[in-house]
C-alpha cells in the first residue's frame, strides 16, 4: 500500500513539473519571439508593432475556434466551450474590458519593442502596486502594511533598475513610458475581468474568445490612424515565410499560455502559479543576458533581485491574509464555533 501511495505520489509530482515546465517555456518562449518580431526602437520601414499585435489576437480566435470543434472529440482538453456565434448584449458587458485588455497587449508589446528581454520584467514590474492602488480606489479594498511595504521594495528596485540601465547606456525613456503604461492595464485588466466573467458564465475561455474578437475589430482603426499602413504594405510584400511563421507561432504561444496558466493554477494554486510566474521571471532575465550576452553592473542585478524578492514577499502577505479571512469565514459558517447562548 505504501509504494503504491509513493507511486501515486510521485506521478503527482512528476505531473506538477511537466506542467509548470511547460508554463515557463511557452512563457519564456513567447517573450523572445515576440521580441524578434518586433524588433527594436529603429526598426525601418517595416515596423509595424500594431498589427503584429492585432496578429496574434486573429489567430488566438482562429485557434478557439479550432479548440471548440475539436474538444468534444478530445476528453483530455477539458471543459473548452463552445465558441462561435456572438451575442450582442456579452459584446456590450465585455466591451470595456477588451478596451483595457488592447491597451495591455499593445503597452506590453511595445514595451518589449524599447527595452531588452533582460530588463523587459523588470520594466513592467509595478502591475502589483497598481493593483493595489486600483483595488483600494476601484473596489475599496485596503492592503495590509506588509504588502505595502512589499510595494515600496518592487518601487525601490524599478527605479533602482530605471538608474542601472541609464548607466549601461542602454534605457529607452519609451520602453519605460510604455512598462507602466502596461503595468497599470494589467491591474486594471484584472479587476474588470472579475467583474465581467460572470456574465460570461465564468469562463476564462469564453472571455478570451470574446476579448479577441472585439480587440481584432477595435484594432482595425487605431493601426489605421497610427500610420502603420505603409509598414504593413512593406510587410506583406517583402516578408519572408520564416517571418510568417514565426507570427502564426507567436499566436499560437499567446493562445496556449492561458490554457497552460489554467493547467498550472488547476493542478497547483493561485499562489504557486504567481510564484512560479516570478521564479520563471528570473530565469528569462538570466537567459537574456547569456543569450544577447549582456553584461550588467552589479546594482543593476540587484534591482532585479529586490522587485523578485518585493514580488515574493508581496505574494506571501496576501497568502497570510487569505488564510486568515478563510478562518474568520469559516468560524462564522461553523455554529459549533460559536458560544453557547443562556
Amino acid at each position: 500500500d505504501d509504494s503504491g501511495k509513493q507511486d501515486s505520489l510521485m506521478q503527482k509530482y512528476v505531473k506538477i513539473f511537466l506542467i509548470v515546465a511547460l508554463y515557463w517555456i511557452v512563457s519564456i518562449s513567447m517573450v523572445f519571439l515576440n521580441k524578434s518580431l518586433l524588433g527594436g526602437a529603429e526598426s525601418g520601414i517595416q515596423d509595424a508593432p500594431l498589427f503584429v499585435t492585432w496578429s496574434q489576437c486573429v489567430v488566438t480566435v482562429l485557434l478557439c475556434l479550432v479548440v471548440s470543434n475539436i474538444a468534444p472529440l478530445l476528453p483530455g482538453m477539458g471543459d473548452f466551450p463552445r465558441v462561435g456565434a456572438i451575442n450582442r448584449q456579452k459584446v456590450i458587458q465585455v466591451l470595456p474590458l477588451t478596451v483595457v485588455f488592447v491597451c495591455m497587449i499593445t503597452f506590453n508589446n511595445l514595451c518589449l519593442k524599447y527595452v531588452g528581454v533582460a530588463f523587459y520584467y523588470v520594466g513592467r514590474s509595478l502591475s502589483t502596486v497598481f493593483n493595489v492602488v486600483f483595488s483600494y480606489l476601484i473596489l475599496g479594498q485596503t492592503t495590509p502594511m506588509g504588502a505595502l511595504i512589499c510595494c515600496a521594495g518592487i518601487i525601490g528596485g524599478f527605479m533602482l533598475g530605471v538608474d542601472q540601465e541609464g548607466v549601461s547606456g542602454s534605457l529607452s525613456m519609451f520602453g519605460i513610458f510604455f512598462g507602466v503604461s502596461a503595468s497599470s492595464a494589467v491591474a486594471l485588466n484584472s479587476i474588470f475581468t472579475k467583474k465581467v466573467l460572470p456574465a460570461l458564465d465564468g469562463s476564462i475561455w469564453q472571455l478570451s474568445y470574446y476579448n479577441n474578437v472585439i480587440a481584432s475589430v477595435l484594432f482595425l482603426p487605431v493601426i489605421a490612424v497610427s500610420g502603420e499602413l505603409p509598414a504593413i504594405k512593406v510587410l506583406v510584400e517583402q516578408a519572408t515565410t520564416t517571418y510568417w511563421m514565426m507570427l502564426l507561432t507567436s499566436g499560437f504561444f499567446g493562445f496556449a499560455i492561458g490554457y497552460v496558466t489554467g493547467m498550472q493554477i488547476q493542478i497547483t494554486s493561485p499562489l504557486t502559479h504567481m510564484i512560479s510566474g516570478t521564479a520563471k521571471a528570473c530565469a528569462q532575465t538570466v537567459i537574456a543576458t547569456s543569450w544577447y550576452s549582456l553584461h550588467k553592473p552589479p546594482l543593476w542585478w540587484f534591482s532585479n533581485f529586490t522587485v523578485l524578492a518585493a514580488s515574493l514577499g508581496y505574494t506571501k502577505v496576501k497568502q497570510l491574509e487569505m488564510r486568515q479571512q478563510h478562518k474568520a469565514n469559516s468560524a462564522q459558517d461553523d455554529p459549533a464555533s460559536e458560544p453557547l447562548q443562556k
